[in-house]
């Protein structure tokens, strides 16, 4: 009983994380016994390989269900990038085509403006099931959304082409200055994703936001990207929203309850 729970546990924790690791996860269980595998090391190598097969498959399956994959393989030319493997790893880079369309369409757009410039996308969706949860976002479950690293500079004012703070492009925050709009202030909410990770702060490089760069950016996103690709909303941080001085109404704060928008752009199209 207890195996079947630890199991059972296992292929849960597996579809969370990446949707379709639990299905790869019980094919090999079952895989392991026909073959008589007892060693760790071998149900282990059988799992991966059965990840990895379902993996490349799925890639051809999710355009069936309305979405096709941000590619992890980049080279020198490409303006639009996956911030990590693990992203596509996991399963996290799905979009709907008209959403990747919008980001190769920024990403060109900015190169132009600014030549050379590299745009850095982060989490996605799931390649198919709506509704299904891309933990720990709140609204990525239809292939709508996407988030976008920040465009920085270091100490300096040097723009940093392609780089982020942290090595996931998340969770390293800019922090709001004496006076600045917190509309989460004195609230403890107990349910919610809006975490600090105060102890990981000093562990990032001390990287600012190009402010010349994330505003253009938005700017394109809130004509070009609403007129063309039917965009709705952008989530930033009030904070941080005013001192790029953006004023648009497709620029929101995403409530008290969601991830902090300072380490990142989340975008998402009707």
């Amino acid at each position: 009983m207890l195996r079947f729970i630890l199991h059972a546990l296992a292929a849960l924790i597996l579809t969370l994380l990446t949707l379709i690791g639990g299905v790869a996860y019980l094919i090999a269980l079952a895989a392991a016994r026909i073959c008589g595998l007892r060693r760790f090391p071998a149900k282990l190598a059988l799992f991966l390989l059965c990840y990895a097969a379902a993996t490349v498959a799925t890639q051809f399956a999710a355009p069936a269900f309305g979405r096709v994959p941000l590619s992890c393989l980049s080279s020198a030319e490409d303006r639009l990038i996956v911030r990590s493997p693990i992203y596509c790893a996991l399963n996290r880079n799905y979009v709907t085509p008209k959403l990747r369309d919008l980001a190769e369409a920024l990403a060109t757009h900015m190169d132009k403006q600014f030549p050379g410039t590299v745009t850095i996308a982060l989490d996605a969706n799931f390649p198919f099931v709506n509704g299904f949860p891309l933990l720990p976002h709140l609204s990525h479950a239809d292939g709508k959304k996407l988030d976008f690293a920040y465009y920085y500079k270091d100490a300096g004012g040097a723009f940093l082409n392609g780089a982020t703070r942290s090595p996931i492009g998340y969770f390293a925050f800019e922090e709001p200055g004496p006076g600045d709009e917190l509309p989460c202030a004195g609230r403890h909410d107990w349910l919610t994703t809006r975490w600090n990770f105060d102890a990981l702060q000093p562990l990032f490089p001390a990287y600012r936001i190009e402010e010349q760069r994330t505003a253009a950016a938005v700017a394109w996103l809130t004509t070009e990207g609403v007129a063309r690709f039917g965009l709705q909303k952008i989530f930033i941080e009030p904070h941080l929203k005013n001192a790029l001085g953006i004023t648009d109404a497709h620029v929101r704060f995403q409530g008290c309850r969601a991830a902090r928008h300072d380490d990142h752009l989340h975008i998402q199209i009707e």
